[in-house]
């Protein structure tokens, strides 16, 4: 692997994968469910989310190879662990990549005229160009996603700075309007905002000082991912845009301030640009999985193949990319529900932070409030399980797929051992 993750980089992932589309939807639908009290969740999860991105960076510091929570489950419990967790994060992408394409192409259809078939073609088309842009290699993926980052930012701050003129202090009474309980419901749902911390710990092999900019990386991206979150949640509540934004709530209202009759357009593009950042990133960190994984015989080991030129694992990008392709095909023929297709891999993912946690309370022997960071980061995943409902099952079904396999892998190594 090539040594090309600086810290600035390392910000950048962090930032396109941790503010993927919540950030786009959740303050509104936040706002809706709790009213102005939803704030209370989105600061505490901000707050909270320190204890994730603390774990894994801690481990990837401590050890720096490619698959991340694939390393550290290995290292903590064995080959059959490892080998669900890699199976995890296949669904996690293989479901989730179709379904945060679709919402891209969703806002591009609020814009502009497109039929079903279009929709479903500009989401094919953000699966292509991420593929084309991670087979160029880290390099060319690094600077894509910076420059795709600062985009980001720059027009979420401006959303903000261009609404803060509108917002009154009246609209954010009563506080707690629906009752306390409301809150909890909120923050369960913001929960899925805050999920991306583990992805940079897939590419930890490629940082150039993982021991320095690890710990860095994280504080600077908690503090800005939890400001802008923060200062959304505050501009949409404060200008009521949540009451106003329609599907799209609550950037088509703050953009329609600012641009008038480009509002639309410019929501669009807002969403194009983090939709395509989170995916990038994403495809970045899994395809190293993948390869990890295969090159432990936790998948076949043809997809263990690095490209000479480019330093990447080019077959684990293919499969990945494949399979996005044909669920997205599957999502198409039997018309899937927007909300089913992210609960599935949202499963997923937190199986993973389970295991992911509960590696960093065995391989990580700090001093201080840090010791109980694991716990606390193990707590909060155990708890938002059970929001995932029935549809948890692909999840399950999917470990125990993955535990079999890696069972049936073990068996063989003991065979060929003996002869």
């Amino acid at each position: 692997m090539k040594k090309a993750i600086t810290l600035r980089h390392a910000v950048a992932l962090y930032v396109s994968s941790v503010l993927g589309s919540g950030v786009l939807v959740l303050p509104g639908l936040a706002a809706k469910i709790a009213g102005p009290s939803s704030l209370i969740a989105w600061v505490f999860l901000s707050v909270a989310s320190y204890p994730f991105a603390y774990t894994f960076a801690s481990l990837s510091a401590r050890m720096p190879e490619s698959g991340g929570v694939y390393a550290f489950a290995k290292e903590s419990f064995g080959l059959h662990a490892a080998t669900v967790v890699s199976w995890l994060f296949a669904l996690w992408y293989i479901a989730g990549s179709p379904a945060v394409t679709l919402i891209a192409a969703s806002y591009l259809a609020y814009a502009f005229p497109m039929s079903r078939v279009d929709l479903y073609l500009v989401a094919a088309a953000v699966i292509v160009l991420t593929f084309v842009v991670n087979y160029r290699g880290i390099r060319f993926s690094n600077r894509v996603q910076l420059g795709v980052v600062t985009a980001i930012i720059v027009m979420l701050v401006a959303a903000v700075v261009a609404s803060a003129g509108s917002v009154k202090l009246k609209n954010f009474a009563p506080l707690f309007p629906n009752g306390y309980f409301p809150i909890g419901t909120a923050a369960a749902l913001i929960f899925w905002s805050f999920l991306g911390y583990e992805n940079v710990s897939n590419v930890a092999e490629e940082f150039t000082n993982p021991q320095r900019d690890f710990g860095r990386s994280v504080a600077i991206s908690v503090v800005l991912i939890g400001a802008l979150y923060v200062s959304v949640a505050v501009v949409t509540i404060g200008t009521r845009a949540y009451a106003a934004g329609g599907s799209v709530a609550p950037f088509a209202e703050i953009f329609s301030r600012m641009l008038g009759k480009y509002g639309a357009a410019g929501t669009a593009v807002l969403a194009f640009f983090i939709i395509f950042g989170a995916s990038n990133a994403y495809t970045a960190g899994l395809t190293r999985v993948i390869y990890a994984a295969a090159r432990d015989g936790g998948f076949p080991r043809t997809l263990a193949h690095m490209n000479r030129e480019t330093n990447m694992p080019d077959r684990s990008l293919l499969m990945l990319s494949s399979l996005a392709m044909t669920m997205l095909i599957v999502f198409y023929i039997f018309n899937s529900d927007l909300q089913t297709a992210l609960l599935i891999p949202s499963g997923a993912a937190i199986i993973v932070y389970i295991i992911g946690s509960l590696s960093g309370i065995k391989l990580l022997h700090k001093s201080g409030w840090r010791r109980s960071l694991p716990w606390f980061a193990l707590v909060i995943s155990v708890v938002a399980l059970p929001f995932v409902g029935p549809l948890i099952i692909p999840a399950v079904i999917v470990s125990l797929a993955g535990f079999g396999y890696g069972f049936k892998l073990r068996k063989r190594w003991i065979i060929t051992e003996q002869e």
